[in-house]
């Protein structure tokens, strides 16, 4: 239905059924309409047990039903669990499989790097860290930070717990390239965050799962859009249809798009691990390559108009590399070529004219050379037809624990683009004064306080969840709560915490 991402279908466990099994099931659905409610709870713990769950594991499953706790104490009955029937037969023929949660890998350290990690608690960074400790970027820093050149706030930075994370960018394996320290000093957890650690912070449920080489991964989770903001875009938009992904990564405005009811047609970029990823988490339709290459753009149009529903409104999705904009980037100039991708970004929406388009980049481009490149970005976008407005988007606004800022150009042909950008749901600072009406923003840890503990170097992609999700983002992480539902928590007590 295009409600359950194709991750989570393929991470989904289906136990064998052998003959001599689907036989003593039938005798228990038998006598479920012979005997009644006794032999229906026993069919439910049959079932559980073919999935691999015990007692405490089926407790888990049940704490997400609204049941009555007469019913629940009944399904727990140790006298059921202690059956020597179907469900012990069933659980001896099915290997029992724990939840994996993948790509929950912790880059290797050096000595010296660890070193570093012991000396900066909670909040701290680069400061933190004695002289006699011995490092020439370290060194270079400090002598950066008395030249005036900034205050490196963030390098060698361990997370707070209390508070959303600073932007994951694609160099969160190093501990001397941002805030990156895991939040948790005092559980010993002297290593940087592990890749599903930074997903969960770009809003990608573990379902979700990466492909290619460690490099890799992390450019792809560094370099996306947080679904959860796509998803919150994609709702303001006047009705729902068709999109397609230029620049698309790893999928993280499409995986956005789809949530809210989008139907994805095709993506195209020149990173071929990432597409590998899109392709086993979003829609198995892509091209390879870039799209200044003329055969590159005619097969994009040529998928497009084979694909494209006459009914459906289209809308084209887009983030250019954004190296030359940024201001982390060494030329920020128009001189560099990576800049002039979004003249065929334009050319694209001049040949499919789609409904809509969504343009995302860091927030360099509103002041490169003055802000003169973004007006001519948005001159260049301003097609014939087409209403155009410019947002501002905070991560952190929106319900997700990253302190993260995009500019997004959106354009409607229909002139039914809303001029205000997607409601804030959640605000830094937290309810309780005068101006303050929305629920603090998501921290670290509230993101990420179930996933199992790792060592540096170590993959815990085998480990299980340390308990079952205490917030509403561990549930929406783990597949337990709808993207919707979970917006929907901050407005309706009824949902439990919305954190």
């Amino acid at each position: 239905t295009g409600h359950i991402s194709l991750g989570a279908v393929r991470n989904a466990h289906i136990p064998r059924l052998s003959d001599k099994l689907v036989t003593r099931l039938a005798d228990l659905v038998t006598g479920v309409c012979k005997k009644g409610v006794a032999a229906e709870l026993s069919l439910e713990v049959a079932v559980a047990r073919m999935y691999g769950l015990d007692r405490s594991g089926f407790s888990a499953v049940l704490d997400l039903f609204d049941i009555e706790d007469s019913e629940r104490d009944q399904l727990l009955s140790p006298r059921l669990w202690r059956s020597k029937g179907v469900g012990k037969a069933a659980a001896d023929s099915v290997p029992v499989v724990k939840p994996m949660i993948p790509n929950h890998y912790s880059a290797r350290l050096s000595d010296l790097d660890l070193r570093m990690a012991n000396a900066v608690h909670p909040g701290g960074n680069w400061k933190s860290i004695p002289d006699t400790i011995p490092s020439a970027r370290l060194a270079q820093i400090r002598e950066s930070f008395k030249a005036g050149e900034g205050s490196r706030s963030t390098y060698y930075g361990r997370l707070s717990p209390s508070a959303p994370a600073y932007t994951i960018n694609t160099y969160f394996t190093r501990p001397g390239n941002g805030c990156h320290l895991h939040y948790d000093y005092a559980g010993g957890q002297h290593r940087v965050l592990s890749e599903r650690e930074a997903a969960r912070l770009q809003s990608f449920p573990d379902s979700f799962v990466f492909s290619g080489s460690h490099s890799a991964i992390a450019t792809q989770i560094g370099n996306a859009v947080p679904p959860l903001l796509a998803f919150q875009i994609a709702r303001m938009l006047p009705e729902r249809g068709q999109c397609v992904d230029l620049f698309s990564g790893a999928g993280g405005l499409s995986l956005g798009f789809l949530w809210a009811g989008w139907e994805p047609l095709t993506a195209n970029d020149i990173d071929e691990k990432a597409l590998e990823t899109y392709v086993r988490n979003v829609h198995s339709d892509t091209v390879i390559g870039s799209i200044r290459e003329p055969q590159v753009f005619e097969e994009i149009v040529r998928r497009v108009s084979a694909m494209r529903s006459p009914d459906k409104p289209l809308v084209v999705l887009g983030g250019p590399p954004c190296q030359g904009f940024s201001t982390a980037g060494n030329r920020r100039t128009m001189e560099d070529e990576r800049n002039t991708l979004f003249y065929r970004y334009r050319d694209m929406l001049n040949v499919l004219k789609p409904a809509a388009y969504i343009f995302e980049n860091v927030t360099g481009l509103l002041n490169m050379e003055g802000g003169r490149v973004f007006e001519m970005v948005k001159q260049a976008l301003s097609l014939e037809g087409y209403k155009l407005v410019a947002w501002k988007l905070r991560a952190e606004s929106y319900a997700i624990p990253q302190r993260r800022t995009r500019v997004v150009v959106v354009g409607v042909r229909d002139q039914r683009v809303p001029l205000s950008p997607p409601p804030h749901v959640t605000q830094l600072t937290g309810g309780g004064g005068l101006f303050e009406s929305l629920p603090a923003a998501i921290t670290v840890e509230d993101a990420l306080g179930d996933l199992p503990p790792l060592q540096p170097g170590e993959d815990g992609s085998g480990k299980p969840y340390r308990f079952s999700p205490r917030t509403n983002y561990q549930a929406l992480m783990r597949g337990q709560l709808r993207p919707e539902d979970y917006l929907r928590s901050f407005e309706s007590p009824a949902l439990g915490t919305a954190r």
